[in-house]
């Protein structure tokens, strides 16, 4: 054999080289293709708050992963998919997974009125829980709306309900005006919702409205600035005035405004000096004849 090998000529010894090493690297590279997993999706269209928390879980389950589509998809391998999932569920991620107006882009043809309207409502929950969780105190935020049927009898119109559960994070808190914010935002949302009808509450069960309606006075959040700008106003106008007297150090101004915010609207009607108000004219006409005849 090495005799023969050595008879060969050198360019046929150098080809039969050059293929023995393509067969090689054509079955190390199936072997490889073989062995590699299928990555199917784990989960598509998460905010960067939620992918960050789902990279770093899947970091510490040692669960290999791929990002795509411009970080919009994360895949893991097929066979670990499901049970990912579950790992992932049980730690509550990912938290902002609320569907929101994409739920009503597949609705199949011949749906109902009613699944119609329950799709409509999850998608309107679901979309202001993505725009309040926006906020940068805010984690997470659950909001329910209740809806009643509509009636055509005006005695029996119930008015809309909702309701938010907010899950703030460690050491933050919402101010006042911020949870006016929310609730206007929800009812503005909403037709025929009134501010008055939105609950929101925190984690721990306070709730949070009641304490912003009581610090505010019912006040509306531009009408809350509006008094605060009045307040600072005349406690630096005071100052000014007291300080050059008695020393910065010596001078303490509090302002407490109290405004009339309420509203009247009057009517009236102007009519110019000598313009005829109404005319009205009647007319009649008569006729007749009176006759006899003899014989």
């Amino acid at each position: 054999m090495q005799a023969r090998w050595q008879e060969l000529p050198a360019n046929r010894r150098f080809a039969l080289l050059a293929g023995l090493a393509a067969l090689l690297a054509i079955v190390v590279v199936a072997f490889l293709w073989v062995g590699k997993p299928s990555y199917k999706v784990l989960f598509t269209n998460l905010s960067e708050r939620d992918g960050g928390l789902v990279i770093a879980q899947l970091q510490k389950l040692n669960v290999p992963y791929r990002i795509t589509d411009g970080g919009e998809v994360i895949a893991v391998p097929g066979d670990e998919v499901y049970t990912t999932r579950m790992k992932l569920a049980a730690t509550g991620l990912p938290k902002g997974a609320g569907v929101g107006f994409e739920l009503l882009e597949h609705e199949p043809l011949g749906t109902s009125q009613f699944v119609e309207q329950v799709n409509y409502q999850r998608a309107l929950e679901g979309s202001l829980e993505r725009t309040i969780q926006s906020l940068s105190a805010v984690e997470s935020a659950k909001v329910h709306v209740a809806i009643p049927k509509p009636s055509v009898f005006l005695s029996e119109q119930e008015k809309p309900t909702a309701s938010v559960l907010l899950q703030l994070y460690p050491g933050r808190v919402l101010s006042p005006a911020q949870v006016a914010g929310i609730v206007h935002l929800v009812a503005a949302s909403i037709p025929g919702l009134d501010d008055k009808s939105v609950t929101v509450v925190d984690q721990h069960g306070d709730l949070l409205t009641t304490n912003a309606n009581a610090e505010n006075n019912g006040l509306q959040p531009t009408q809350l600035a509006y008094q605060r700008q009045i307040e600072h106003q005349y406690q630096r106008r005071i100052e000014e005035i007291l300080a050059p007297l008695v020393g910065h150090n010596g001078v303490r101004v509090a302002v407490s405004a109290d405004l009339d915010f309420a509203k009247t609207e009057s009517s009236s009607v102007q009519y110019g000096k000598g313009q005829m108000l109404s005319q009205q004219t009647r007319g009649s006409s008569w006729s007749g004849g009176s006759g006899g005849s003899g014989g």
